[in-house]
């Protein structure tokens, strides 16, 4: 009786692998209560479940969205990212810290004239303070990724403007 039975659910259910999931998730819903939708006949619920597939009496859309609802055991809930400015806010601690450190450890021109690439830095800064501000004001997560690399993009070229300002006046 199983065997016709499962050839008959193959028309219904092409993937013989997820037959198998199906009819065993009905046979747990049967096990735990749910009423038959066919006569019992003297049928285990494994069978009773795929001559309910095979007879479509049943929908295998609900049964696959009630399988995956008892295989998941952690559902992701979106929710604004709350965490982004604080640690955008100690990262720039940070990199304070470290420019001070770098500051400290680097030896004075003789000419006094600015080393290039200091103003990077500063405007790596910046470009995280407009990020932090950008991601405050937006708390719900909708950054606009086109203005934050347009803000970066506009400061790395003011810095690398200074630079080569400072630079043609230590050589005029």
């Amino acid at each position: 009786m199983a065997r016709v039975t499962v050839e008959d659910c193959i028309t219904k259910v092409p993937n013989r692998f997820e037959l198998v999931l199906l009819a065993t998730q009905r046979g747990r819903e049967l096990a735990s209560g749910a009423q038959p939708t066919l006569e019992r006949e003297n049928d285990k619920n494994p069978v009773i479940a795929l001559r309910e597939i095979a007879e479509e009496t049943i929908q295998t859309d609900d049964l696959r969205a009630s399988l995956i609802a008892s295989l998941q055991r952690h559902v992701e809930i979106d929710e604004p990212e709350d965490d982004s400015v604080a640690i955008l806010a100690a990262a720039e601690k940070e990199w304070a810290g470290v420019n001070a450190d770098a500051d400290a450890q680097r030896p004075a021109a003789s000419t006094g004239k600015k080393p290039q690439g200091d103003s990077e830095p500063a405007a790596a800064e910046s470009a995280v303070e407009s990020v932090a501000t950008e991601d405050a004001d937006t708390a719900a997560g909708d950054v606009n990724l086109e203005k934050v690399d347009s803000d970066l993009a506009e400061e790395m070229s003011k810095a690398r403007a200074e630079d080569a300002e400072d630079a043609a006046k230590g050589d005029g």
